[in-house]
Order: structure tokens, then sequence, then C-alpha cells
């Protein structure tokens, strides 16, 4: 099989083009695809008609598939790696997550081993009057690394953030038990990525709430101007969903928020699967 890999005009995305991946892939194919997640941070194929069972076994070919508390909640019946983010209620009940993602974040970064990425595959796509509605965006955190001037990138490189599961105001509010499965922990200010050495910035607002030796309003500071830097426009891409698009971010180089400007009657619904990640370094 050839593809076609077509980045994208901004600091991260590539579209991947020649690939159906309701058939097998094969090794080199997917080696090729795996070349260009790696390198871009995103990508994403166009026009897709597959099965939940289908992205659950294009998701492995990553590694292992990563649960989390979403998919406790809401998930594909039979299929429970598949998180369901949706606005959509049927007898009253929501059938999946909404309102998630809204501020800027890298999934699970709360976690000790936070997953190597996430696969978003759109079914339906909210529209109004012909308009797409809720866009992701995705910042480069390695174009923001490259971006630093020498004297700040000195002074953070071999710190570390304490990142905290309740920092983040959620789509739900989590309970006990949950919070007590996800203690703090604490990560590189400086990450360095796992499969191409580059290094990025590690760090958000919010899911931060502070730095290894700093006081804590030093460590507010640093947090809240290096979480703007990420995301600058020179280095965010913002996708333009279409149904049966499938697309996939590394959470290491790459954060992302949702955006919100839709509601019923505008149908949302996609299914997620996150790839299990290694301990960032």
């Amino acid at each position: 099989m050839s593809i076609e890999v077509v980045p994208t005009r901004a600091a991260v995305g590539a579209e991947i083009r020649g690939v159906n991946l309701a058939h097998p892939l094969d090794d080199a194919t997917f080696t090729d695809i795996e070349d260009a997640y790696n390198s871009y941070g995103v990508i994403f194929f166009r026009c897709q008609s597959i099965t939940p069972s289908q992205q659950v076994a294009f998701t492995r070919r990553f590694g292992e598939i990563e649960l989390n508390i979403f998919g406790e909640r809401w998930s594909v019946p039979g299929n429970p790696e598949i998180v369901v983010v949706s606005n959509i209620t049927e007898g009253g009940r929501a059938v999946g997550v909404r309102r998630a993602g809204e501020n800027w974040h890298s999934d699970m970064c709360y976690t000790a081993r936070p997953p190597r990425g996430t696969m978003l595959y759109a079914i339906e796509v909210p529209e109004l009057h012909g308009l797409t509605l809720g866009d992701t965006e995705f910042a480069s955190a390695q174009a923001a690394w490259e971006a630093l001037p020498d004297p700040l990138r000195h002074r953070i490189e071999g710190r570390r953030a304490v990142f905290d599961f309740t920092g983040r105001k959620r789509a739900f509010p989590p309970t006990q038990q949950e919070i007590d499965r996800n203690p703090p922990v604490t990560h590189p200010i400086v990450r360095t990525h796992p499969y191409t050495g580059e290094k990025c910035l590690y760090i958000m607002r919010d899911d931060c709430t502070g730095v290894e030796g700093l006081e804590q309003d030093e460590a507010e500071a640093l947090i809240a101007a290096l979480a703007d830097h990420i995301v600058k426009p020179e280095f965010v891409y913002r996708h333009r969903w279409r149904p049966g698009d499938l697309l996939m971010w590394d959470n290491c180089t790459v954060q992302h928020r949702a955006i919100q400007d839709y509601d019923l009657p505008q149908r949302r619904l996609m299914h997620r699967t996150t790839m299990g990640g290694t301990v960032p370094v």
C-alpha cells in the first residue's frame, strides 16, 4: 500500500492519504504511519468507515490500550476500550461524556505514566447553516520549546512540575475513589520524546499546581507564562472535523482543547481510544 503524507501549514499535523483503516495494514505501511505520527504529532485520515473493533485493533498497533475514568462511565457496549464522546441524550440520559477538554491540556498528565496518544473517530459532527462546529485545536509543545530564549531554557531544564488530578475543573465531579487512585505526581517540565528524542514543554495551567524548588507564587507565574507560550497562534493547528475522520495526537509533544461552540439539536458523536505510554523523562 502506498500512502501520501500531506503536512498542514501549521506547526503540527499531517493528513495521511491512501489508507483504508477498515482493512488490515501490512507492517511497512504501519511503519510509515507511525513515523508520520512521531514526526508530526497529529495525523488524520479522512473518509474512514470503521467498526469499534477495527478502531481498537488499530489502536493496539501503537501499544497497549489505556483505560480511563471516562470509560468507566461511558463506553461502547462490548468495547470497554472505547470512550463515547457526545452531547447526545437518549431517554434523558447522556450517551457519552460531553463538554470534556475545553481547556488546553495533555490527556491524563496527572498519572505516573501518561498515555502515548489519543485517537478520535468522528461519527457525527455538529453543523449549523452548513457551517461545521466543534473544531479541536492542537498546539505544538515541541515548537514552543524550540522558540524559548536560551536563558529560560537553562532555567527550567531539570525542573519538575507537580501534576494534580484535582487541579482541573472536569466535565463531571470525580469520586473520592477516583481521587485516591490518582495522587499528585511530578513530571519534568522539559520532556524528551520517547521515540524521536526531541524535547518539548510539558506543563499546563490547572493540571500543574506547583514546581519543585520554587515558592508557590513564583511557580504559578512560571506555569502561567509557559502555558500561555505553548498555545500561541504560531504553534496551533485547528482541525475542522468531517464525519469519517480518524485523528490521533501525541500526548507528549502536543496539547489540545475542544471548541464548545455547539449544543443540541446539533449532534456530536465520537469514539475515543487511548494508547498506553511511558514514564516521562
